[in-house]
C-alpha cells in the first residue's frame, strides 16, 4: 500500500510541532471536523450553531472554490484543527478572508501558528494576496496574540458582533497588509 507523503512546509520559516501533517481537507474528512468544531471551546471562538453534521461539512468540503484554501492539521491520525482562506473577487481580488481553530485538547501546542503560517506563505509567495483579514471575538486573546505576531493589527471593533452563550459579544476586525 502507498502511503501519503508529507510534502515540505509552504512557510520557509516553519516550525511544525513533532509528527504534525498540514495538508487539504477533504469530504472523507467530514466526520472528524464536524466533531471537533462541536467542542465548546472551537465553538466558541467561531460563529458555528452547535451540534453541526457531519453531512454539514462534507457538502461544504464538495463545493470547488477556486483558488480559496481549506487546510486541515493531522497527528496521529486525528484532525486537530483546521484553516481556511476565502479570496475576494473583483476590485478586491487583492484580500482574502482568514477562519480558523483548533482542537480544545490541543490549545498551545504550536498548531494554529503553523495553519496560520502555511496560509500566510500561500497567500504572500503564490497568490499576490496584499491584504488578509480576519474577526476575533474580543476575549480571544490568545488568538489576538497569535494573529498580532503575524503582523495583523486591529482596524477597529465590531459591537454585539454575535450571540453566544446568552449574550453579545464583541469582535475585533484584523488585517494584515502586505504592499
Amino acid at each position: 500500500m502507498h502511503e501519503a507523503i508529507q510534502p515540505p512546509a509552504i512557510s520557509p520559516s516553519a516550525s511544525w510541532p513533532q509528527g504534525l501533517v498540514i495538508r487539504p481537507a477533504t469530504p472523507a474528512d467530514a466526520q472528524q471536523v464536524a466533531d471537533f468544531h462541536n467542542l465548546p471551546g472551537y465553538r466558541a471562538g467561531t460563529l458555528r450553531l452547535p451540534y453541526q453534521s457531519a453531512e454539514e461539512v462534507r457538502r461544504f468540503l464538495e463545493q470547488p472554490r477556486g483558488e480559496n484554501i481549506n487546510l486541515v492539521a493531522v497527528i496521529d491520525g486525528l484532525i486537530v484543527g483546521d484553516i481556511g482562506l476565502i479570496r475576494a473577487g473583483g476590485r478586491r481580488a487583492h484580500a482574502a478572508m482568514i477562519g480558523m481553530g483548533v482542537h480544545d485538547a490541543y490549545h498551545r501546542r504550536g498548531i494554529g501558528r503553523a495553519l496560520l503560517g502555511e496560509v500566510i506563505a500561500i497567500a504572500d509567495e503564490w497568490l499576490d494576496l496584499h491584504r488578509l483579514e480576519l474577526t476575533v471575538f474580543c476575549d480571544n486573546h490568545a488568538a489576538i496574540g497569535l494573529y498580532q505576531s503575524f503582523g495583523f493589527e486591529t482596524e477597529g471593533t465590531h459591537r454585539a458582533f454575535a450571540y453566544r452563550a446568552g449574550t453579545y459579544v464583541d469582535a475585533f476586525a484584523m488585517a494584515r497588509l502586505r504592499m
